[in-house]
Order: structure tokens, then sequence, then C-alpha cells
């Protein structure tokens, strides 16, 4: 008697699946290491523990994907080719949380909010299924594009340097600052009948700060951003899949030919290190930044539904409910253990499923070399302070490009919308687009109202994602049919 085993299952030799399972990895890894970049400069933490969020992230991307891949007991892991990786999602709320508290506190904060939406994201997984409804293409699409919207701040801000700090576009004249040290000094000498200068008095920043937009900067971010032009146009297979890492590495050559990239910490950097649970920061837990983190959750866990549908079709592999239960499941479960070991929401990587679309290697087991090749350079430090020593100008290029995208996947998605027959689709569209960039162009809107719904209104796409729930409701109602809510998250292939 002859059993077939199905491509997904068919195990491959040990030199193949290992090469098939590092081009994965090369393949997601510019986006798996850019959040921890983020999110570790937003909250101004010290580089070694930026380069420890890199290696934690690595490790839980690897630890997550062979959970995915493998299948863990009944309840975990939908047992296809899927990578796992940190959701672009969920940086824009992230990093509004850091730049309300930053350092440890901050972080505290993030890994708490990211703890509740894995434990909320596991318990929901059942029912994704069924709030497919409020997810239609017009609301899919509406999020995503606000969320690659929200991003490219972050980008441009890496290109010519941060709106505020050390690298601000103007900074106070020298000489304005001694005169008010020398008035204050007066003001609190004995005997002095001068008024102490007011709490809160200081100098307004009126000459242009030399550290700005500096040309050299952004002729390295041009150089970045060239390169990943020039492969995505030229090249052909694997290294176009791989176009962000390439311009990366080349950006990096550049800025050390330069002289402008330290290796101390890379030399002083361990060879192997563990990563353990809550390293940088215990988890705060807050019931409204959690309730942020969840919705992001939602959204990604939506997307995931028409991920694993389309990976169905691809390997010929039939997906039951229970799957996709699975699989969803997981995508909670990689969030919990992302905070519990400080780092951030995972969901499976769409990059990663284009290329098995490329490759035609349909065996899960790639995947699982891929997990464990994660885990392996999650516990070597030196390559993680390596990344961490990169100038922001390097990924600022790289940023335009994979913010982008994220934008661009929005675009697309909505491109199918029927805003012909149905107008108000746009009305939702553009109300919502609104909503979400409020926080974006007017920061401080918030100031009178209350303290305790700040973290509610301060991220645009949690703003942009109720707003476009309620007024599809509003004005399409809810149906039945989600086959174009599915099709809309198996196009959602940029995170």
């Amino acid at each position: 008697m002859s059993t077939s085993v199905h491509p997904v299952d068919e195990p491959l030799p040990l030199g193949r699946v290992t090469a098939l399972g590092l081009q994965h990895v090369l393949v997601m890894y510019a986006g798996a290491v850019a959040v921890p970049l983020i999110v570790g400069r937003a909250l101004n933490l010290p580089p070694e523990q930026v380069a420890h969020l890199i290696s934690a992230d690595l490790f839980v991307c690897g630890l997550v994907t062979l959970i995915q891949a493998m299948g863990a007991t009944q309840y975990f892991g939908i047992k296809l080719p899927v990578m796992m990786g940190v959701t672009f999602a969920a940086v824009a709320p992230m990093i509004s949380m850091a730049q309300a508290t930053g350092g440890q506190a901050g972080a505290g904060l993030i890994f708490g909010s990211v703890i509740g939406a894995g434990i909320v994201s596991l318990l929901i997984a059942p029912l994704i299924s069924r709030m497919l409804r409020f997810f239609p293409p017009v609301v899919t699409g509406t999020i995503i594009a606000v969320i690659g919207i929200s991003l490219m701040r972050v980008g441009i801000n890496w290109i010519f340097g941060n709106p505020v700090g050390p690298t601000a576009p103007s900074v106070p004249n020298p000489e304005h600052l001694k005169w008010l040290a020398d008035a204050q000094a007066a003001a609190g000498a004995p005997g002095s009948s001068l008024p102490p200068v007011p709490k809160g008095f200081s100098v307004v920043p009126t000459i242009p700060n030399p550290k700005y937009a500096d040309l050299a900067g952004v002729g390295i971010s041009a150089a970045v951003l060239l390169t990943i032009l020039l492969i995505a146009r030229f090249a052909r297979g694997f290294l176009a899949n791989i176009s962000v890492l390439m311009g990366i590495v080349v950006g990096g050559i550049i800025t050390a030919a330069m002289g402008l990239m330290d290796f101390h910490k890379v030399a002083t950097a361990a060879w192997f290190d563990l990563v353990l649970p809550f390293e940088i920061a215990m988890p705060v837990f807050d019931p409204i930044l959690i309730l942020t983190m969840s919705l992001v959750m939602v959204v990604v866990m939506i997307e995931s539904v028409g991920m694993f549908l389309a990976l169905g079709e691809m390997t010929g592999k039939e997906i039951s409910q229970d799957d996709i239960t699975r699989g969803l499941r997981t995508d909670g479960l990689g969030t919990l253990l992302g905070g519990i070991f400080n780092t951030f929401p995972y969901t499976s990587f769409s990059q990663n499923v284009g290329l098995v679309a490329v490759t035609g290697v349909k065996s899960r087991w790639v995947c699982v070399a891929g997990g464990v090749i994660l885990v392996i350079l999650g516990i070597l430090p030196k390559m993680a302070a390596l990344i961490e020593s990169l100038p922001t100008v390097v990924l600022g290029g790289a940023g335009l490009v994979m913010f982008g995208m994220v934008a661009a996947t929005g675009v697309r998605i909505l491109s199918n919308v029927d805003f012909q027959t149905n107008r108000n689709n746009a009305m939702i569209v553009a109300v919502s687009i609104g909503v979400g960039m409020i926080p974006l162009v007017a920061p401080n809107f918030r100031q009178w109202m209350p303290h305790a719904i700040h973290p509610l209104v301060e991220s645009g796409i949690l703003l942009a994602s109720l707003c476009a729930v309620l007024l599809n409701v509003f004005f399409n109602g809810t149906s039945s049919d989600t086959r174009a809510a599915v099709r809309a998250a198996a196009q959602a292939d940029a995170h």
C-alpha cells in the first residue's frame, strides 16, 4: 500500500532545506530587525538595550515560526510554510506610547500592552472569522493606508533628523543661553533686587542646527534608496526579493568607509547569550493601551486569515476552520511570548508567502529550518550589535520603501472597492483617513481632553479603524458574504 505525502509535509534533504530556510530568513530579515530599531530608538533606550531588543526579536521570530510551521499540541500551529515576524501595523501605536513615556517606563507600558493584546488574541481567535463582515475591503484598505502614512514620518526623520531633541531643526543661540544663565545667577545672588526667572522660562531655538538635514546623511539615504530601486528594477528572483536588505548592506558599507560607524559595541558584545524574559523592563498594564494594541491585532489577524487561505491555494492543501483557528491562536501566542521576552506583536510574514509562490517549494520544513536559523541568530549578540550600530540615515532610504509599501498595499486593496455605484464608500475612506491624520498633523489637539483618554485618541490608526468600521456599518451595514474581506486580507502583503 502506497502512502503519499502531501507536498506541505514532504521532508527535504538537509542541505537543501537549510539553504531554502536561509532564503526565507533573508527575505524577512530587514523587516524583522527594523521594528526593534524603530521602537528602541523612539524610547531613547541605550544602544546595548536596543541591541538586546533585536536579539530577542529574532529569537521570538524563530520560536513562533517553529510553533506555526511544526504545530504544538492540537491548539497551535497551522502546519503550513509560514514565517512569523513583527507586524508593522503595531509600530505606529508603539511609537505614540514611546513618545508619551520614554525609557524603561515607556518600554514597560509597551510590553504590558503587547502581553494584554496577546491574551485577547488567544481568546478571540475562534471568533475572528465571524468578525470578517465588519472588515470589508473599504475598511481594511483604509486602515492599512493610514498605517503606512503614519509610518512615513519615521522614515523621513531617519533621513533628516528627529524634529525634537539633539537633531532638532533649530537650536538656541549660545549667546542667548549665556545671557539667561547670567540673569539666573544674578537673580539668585544675596541682596539682589532682580525677580527670579519664571518657572519654565527658556530660550526659543532661533538658529539652524548643523546636525539637521546634513547633506552627507541625505546622500547616504539617497544611495540606499537608489540601490533598492536598481535591484528591484534589474534583478530577478531571489535577489529582487531582498532588495531592501541589499540596500541596507550597501548603506552600511558606505558609512563604514566614511568612518561613520562605531564598531566598539560590536567588539565588546558577547558571541553567545541567552534571551531571557523581562530583561529590559517589567510589563505595566494600562487598559486603554491594551485596547489599542488589541484592535491592531484584530486587523492583523483578519489579514492572516486571507494569507492562510492564499497559502492553502498555493500549496493545494484544504484549510479548515479549525486550521485557521490554530493559526490565529498562534498569532496570539506569539504576541504573548513577544511581550514576555520584551519584544512585540507577531504575525505571519506574507513576504514569505510570496516566496513560496516564486520558488514553488511547498514544504513547511523549509520554514522550520528558517525558524531554527532565526533562533540561532537571536542568541548571537554580536549580530544584533552590528545592526544597532547602523546610522539612522542608512535606514532612512529603506524606510521610505518599507513604509511606503504599507501605504501602497492599502491603496491596492482600495482599488477593488466599488466607488462608482456606491459613493458612500468614498465618504468612508475620506472621513476615516482625515480622522486618522489628526494626531499626525495636530498632535496637541487633545490638550483640553481628559488625560485618561489621551492614549485612546493619540493613535491615528486606532481613530481611523474605529471611524472606518462605524461608518461602514452606518452606510453599508454588515454582509454575511465575507469573500471580499478575505480577498482584501490576502492582498495585505506588506507589514
